[in-house]
């Protein structure tokens, strides 16, 4: 899970949405839940403008306190954000990762980058292991009876 807080507040006749994490990040809405959609939409936005700028993107809480509304980034959201994040602590570049997966094509590179591309899992697993970070999931199952 990977979360991000979000400040809502009424502005007016709507709710008003930003996120400290993200200053860029504005929107509203007309319900409070309505506010909260769109300020996931707008981190989401936010973190593929990062990407593509080549900025740092604030690294998600993987739980939350209660305290306050948080939203759920998609967790191909938050995996296409790790592999960059993760390549810009070893100082790679694309090109780098490319090699690395010894994958032929850019445009194979540059939808790993593309957060409303659906990317393959295996695809994903791969850029992890040519990065040295071996995905792992922990998803809690159900105790046998």
């Amino acid at each position: 899970m990977a979360w991000y807080k979000l400040a809502i507040q009424p502005d007016g006749d709507v709710w008003l949405v930003t996120s400290e994490d993200f200053p860029e990040v504005v929107s509203f809405g007309q319900t409070q839940e309505e506010a909260c959609r769109n300020g996931r939409k707008a981190i989401e936005e936010a973190i593929a403008a990062r990407i593509a700028d080549g900025e740092d993107i604030p690294f998600p809480l993987q739980e939350t306190n209660g305290n306050g509304r948080y939203v759920e980034v998609p967790m191909m959201v938050y995996l296409k954000s790790a592999i960059y994040m993760i390549m810009r602590e070893k100082e790679m570049t694309r090109a780098d990762l490319q090699r690395a997966l010894g994958w032929p094509h850019r445009e194979q590179i540059d939808r790993l980058f593309k957060l409303d591309h659906q990317t393959k899992l295996s695809a994903i697993e791969e850029a992890f292991k040519a990065l040295g970070t071996p995905l792992r999931i922990d998803v809690p199952f159900p105790h046998a009876a």
